[in-house]
């Protein structure tokens, strides 16, 4: 099971749907992973912590993760179930 993070300015709303559209893409592609909301700052510190941080493409920059396992995704459009899988896919997060 991976550990998933969705990430936006303040926490509440972009991360939620990001959260929920991640649950979904996961769900179809059978990837069993727990998924937490927060804001960017809060992610930034966490981020270590996690395998995977979803965020919008505009937010990438605010990660710098020393450890070289977790991988940052930045999404173009939060809500297109095409380009989550695709990122997936192309992260080889499965």
């Amino acid at each position: 099971m991976i550990k998933v993070v969705a990430a936006c300015g303040n926490g509440m709303g972009s991360s939620q749907i990001i959260k929920m559209k991640i649950d979904k893409v996961f769900k179809k592609l059978g990837i069993q992973a727990t998924i937490d909301h927060m804001s960017v700052g809060e992610a930034r510190s966490a981020a270590s912590s996690y395998d995977v941080v979803f965020c919008s493409a505009s937010l990438v920059d605010n990660f710098s993760c020393k450890n070289s396992r977790t991988k940052i995704v930045g999404l173009v459009n939060l809500l297109s179930d095409v380009e989550i899988e695709d990122k997936i896919k192309e992260n080889n997060i499965l």
